[in-house]
C-alpha cells in the first residue's frame, strides 16, 4: 500500500511522530510519500527516504492520506486532494480538532486498522463558488463554507440572495455564512447557525449580525443554485475554509453550488457524531453535569 503524509510542519508534535509513523509504514512494508513542505522542512541526516509527492496528480497513486494538525490542516489537505478521491485520515494535533477522528494516542490502532482494510469512508459533501465578473471567473471550492463579508471595513454592507431564480433576501448585516454539513460546526454554528447531521444534503446560509430581527438562518437543498450580489459600491471579502481569501465589487456574481465531487473522509464503527459534539463542543450538557 502507497500512503501519503500531510501536515502542520510548524507544530512540534508533527515532527516528534514523523518518525515513529514512517517507523511503522517499514515494519508494515507500506511506501509512504510526504509533501514538497515535509521534505523541504527535514532536519538534516534524517533517517528515512520517504518518496516525494510532487504534483497534485500524485494523489491519484496513494491509497489514503495522513493528514496531521488541527481542522485547517484537514481542509488544506482536501483542497489538494480535490477531486482525486483519495480517502483522508484525519490525526488531531490541534486545540479541538472537529473533523479529524484520530487521537494520537490512538493513532496506531487505527493506521493498523486502515491496513487491515477495517474502517468505512465518508463522503464529505463540497461546495463550489465562482466569482464573474465582466468576461473573467474565478471558481473556488470549500469542504466548510464559504463567508461573504465586510472585511476591513466597518460599515454594514448589501447582499441580495437569490435561490435560482427566486429572490431569497436582501441582507444589511456583516455577511453571510454559506456551509456545507460538515461546515455547520464551524463558524455557522457560533453564528447562531444550526447542526446539520453528517448525512443530511443540504446547504446552509447564516446571516451575520443581520441589522433586523426577521433575518434567520436557512438551509436549503443541495441542488439549489445560489447567487449573492452586492448592490453598494467598495470592496466585499470573500472568504474559503476560513483560509483563502479574495475580493469583488459590485459589478461582480458570487454563485453557489455544490461541487461534482466529495471528499473521502476515514471512518471507524466505533465512531459517533454525537458524541463528538458532546465531548468536543459541550453539545447537550446542562451546567457542570
Amino acid at each position: 500500500m502507497k500512503f501519503g503524509i500531510w501536515g502542520n510542519t510548524d507544530k512540534e508534535k508533527f515532527w516528534s511522530l514523523l518518525d515513529p509513523i514512517l517507523s511503522w509504514s517499514e515494519k508494515n512494508s507500506l511506501d509512504p510519500y510526504i509533501t514538497t513542505r515535509i521534505y523541504d522542512k527535514l532536519p538534516p541526516n534524517f533517517s528515512f527516504s520517504p518518496k516525494v509527492i510532487k504534483s497534485a496528480d500524485e494523489f491519484n497513486k496513494l491509497d489514503f492520506l495522513i493528514a496531521l494538525g488541527g481542522d485547517g490542516t484537514i481542509l488544506s489537505a482536501a483542497r489538494a486532494v480535490g477531486a482525486r478521491k483519495t480517502p483522508i485520515a484525519g490525526i488531531h494535533l490541534g486545540e479541538l480538532g472537529f473533523l479529524a477522528e484520530i487521537t494520537v494516542d490512538e493513532m496506531f490502532k487505527r493506521l493498523n486498522q486502515i491496513i487491515e482494510k477495517s474502517f468505512s469512508v465518508n463522503s464529505k459533501m463540497v461546495l463550489k463558488a465562482t466569482l464573474s465578473k465582466r468576461n473573467s471567473e474565478k471558481i473556488f471550492f470549500a469542504l466548510n463554507d464559504f463567508v461573504v463579508d465586510r472585511g476591513q471595513s466597518q460599515r454594514i454592507i448589501d447582499l441580495e440572495l437569490y435561490a435560482g431564480k427566486s429572490f431569497i433576501s436582501s441582507y444589511k448585516s456583516d455577511g453571510l455564512i454559506i456551509s456545507t454539513p460538515t461546515g455547520s460546526t464551524a463558524y455557522s454554528l457560533s453564528a447562531g447557525g444550526p447542526i446539520l447531521a453528517p448525512e443530511v444534503s443540504a446547504i446552509t446560509v447564516t446571516p451575520l449580525s443581520p441589522h433586523t430581527l426577521s433575518l434567520r438562518p436557512i438551509v436549503l437543498s443541495d441542488n439549489q443554485i445560489l447567487k449573492i450580489i452586492s448592490p453598494s459600491e467598495g470592496n466585499i471579502a470573500f472568504a474559503v475554509d476560513g483560509q483563502v481569501s479574495d475580493y469583488f465589487s459590485n459589478d461582480t456574481e458570487v454563485k453557489i453550488e455544490k461541487a461534482s465531487y466529495d471528499i473521502r473522509m476515514i471512518s471507524f464503527s466505533d465512531s459517533d457524531y454525537f458524541k463528538t459534539l458532546n465531548l468536543k463542543m459541550g453539545w447537550g450538557r446542562r451546567g457542570k453535569d
